[in-house]
């Protein structure tokens, strides 16, 4: 008997948000289960917005995503931001809990598989080095390492790096997220070398705008990647 097992019965597992006992481990009760905006069928093939109607059997993009040019080659999300899913983003950022990043990790991985590709390294969208004193966490880059472990692939914490601290992207229009985001990322003086001459797949925890992917997905280019896909935990969506 495994210790897992052999402690199950003194400690139950519990669901993600509410505590309920359930019956494997990182999983969510039924009711949680109900609540949280898993995005599945047709979705947009830059961000993973989820489509009405069914799969044409070829890429299709979301109004968003044909409305504003997308630097990087293919995109998905496990859920959408609002319900569960923003609960469960905003746990993982801002409330220390460090054993969602598994869980999470393998939603987006179940999302992203048909779009990873071999040799592909695996970046998180990166954090300013004062904002992660702050934080002690860059939840992005906990989410990519799980996902690389999970799926077998090569990850890099610091292939990218902030150049300058960007200020929040809270209330800002569109234009205004882009233009905070302008320059702001770029490779690593050493690790950057690593995306070069191969895919690399960028990962966030959530999506709005896209300023923020843009950027991390310039940088992966200006260091030789031959192509970029982007995962996120949850996209801020319209209702469809």
């Amino acid at each position: 008997m495994g210790l897992q097992a052999a402690l199950c019965p003194l400690f139950p597992p519990q669901c993600l948000l509410c505590e309920t006992q359930v019956t494997t481990e990182f999983g969510l009760c039924g009711a949680c289960w109900r609540d949280t905006p898993f995005i599945a069928g047709l979705v947009c093939d830059l961000c993973g917005a989820p489509l009405p109607g069914e799969d044409p059997g070829h890429p299709v993009r979301c109004d968003d995503c044909l409305s504003s040019a997308r630097p990087w080659d293919h995109g998905r999300a496990a859920l959408l931001y609002r319900d569960n899913g923003r609960k469960l983003a905003l746990a993982l950022k801002h409330g220390d809990r460090l054993d969602l990043a598994r869980p999470l990790a393998g939603w987006i991985l179940r999302a992203a598989r048909p779009i990873l590709l071999p040799g592909t390294l695996v970046v998180p969208v990166p954090l300013h080095w004062t904002r992660l004193l702050t934080r002690r966490y860059n939840q992005s880059a906990l989410l990519s390492a799980e996902l690389a472990r999970q799926a077998g692939l090569d990850h890099c914490p610091d292939a990218l790096v902030r150049g300058r601290n960007t200020r929040s992207q809270e209330g800002r229009s569109r234009e205004g997220r882009f233009e905070n985001m302008t320059g702001a990322i770029l490779p690593h003086p050493r690790r950057g070398r690593l995306l070069k001459g191969r895919p690399a797949l960028i990962l966030d925890d959530v999506m709005t705008s896209g300023a923020t992917l843009a950027a991390a997905t310039e940088a992966c280019q200006a260091a030789g990647a031959t192509s970029v896909s982007v995962a996120v935990l949850a996209r801020v969506a319209k209702d469809t």
